[in-house]
């Protein structure tokens, strides 16, 4: 049977903090689903335009730059749309204002897949996970179950022509820990590696394919993979995978041993 890794979303949604946010985790998966046919959406939460120390930068000017890299970004991972929610970068909440639209969002795009980030406050004993991720995880989450799939849960969207979507899988974004899902990246990874480029207000003269190869690598080691990304996998709807097609007869089961 087709194991879940091989398995191609005919749409999927990616809802993440900040501008990079995606390239840095999971980008070789959106690569690697756009490639085979699936129709990516990105939805970035804030424009992270308080993520600089340059003299002059104005937090607008930011904005601006940022936006661009990541639609730049998204473009090489052959994604189908990026949108901006514009939220506060650095106060990025929860709200149930903020629900509501990314409910809007899954009901109109009905993705099958939703990634997003870990909601969790720390996940070592070396690392607090940044507010922004926390946040933005958990109203993704809250956006997917049960809000996405209620018709009693907003109803002025169901008026509006949005009518109720179940996401069949959530994709929770865990880096390089533990997970109970790894996608193989091997064939995506220069792809994850030409769109994380894009964020050059970001990155500065550091180039990030050294350190990217060896945390895919460190990911893919676990399962066999060269490179992976590695998720925490929710089912909410189960999808029936392909079966291999079994022969018909010995002499053909003989001539497929034989191959």
């Amino acid at each position: 049977m087709t194991n879940a890794n091989d398995y191609i979303p005919e749409r999927a949604m990616f809802i993440f903090a900040h501008p990079d946010d995606i390239e840095f985790g999971s980008a070789g998966t959106a690569a690697k689903w756009a490639k085979h046919g699936s129709e990516i959406t990105y939805i970035v939460l804030t424009d992270g335009n308080i993520g600089s120390r340059e003299d002059g930068m104005t937090a607008e000017k930011l904005a601006e730059i940022r936006r661009r890299e990541q639609s730049e970004a998204a473009e090489v991972a052959g994604v189908a749309r990026c949108l901006f929610m514009g939220e506060p970068d650095g106060r990025l909440q929860p709200t149930l204002e903020l629900r509501k639209k990314l409910v809007r969002l899954i009901r109109a795009h009905k993705p099958n897949v939703v990634v997003c980030g870990d909601p969790q406050f720390f996940y070592s004993d070396g690392y607090i996970n940044h507010p922004d991720h926390r946040n933005a995880g958990q109203v993704a989450l809250e956006a997917v179950f049960p809000s996405g799939d209620s018709p009693l849960l907003f109803p002025e969207l169901v008026e509006e022509g949005y009518e109720p979507h179940k996401v069949n899988y959530v994709y929770i974004s865990f880096g390089r820990r533990e997970a109970n899902m790894y996608i193989d990246i091997t064939e995506s990874i220069d792809t994850k590696i030409a769109a994380l480029r894009k964020h050059v207000s970001q990155l500065g003269d550091w180039d990030p394919e050294e350190r990217m190869r060896e945390w895919a690598a460190e990911t893919g080691k676990r399962v066999g993979y060269k490179y992976a990304e590695g998720y925490f996998r929710i089912a909410l709807k189960e999808v029936e995978l392909e079966k291999e097609p079994e022969p018909e007869t010995e002499i053909e089961a003989q001539a497929e041993a034989g191959d």
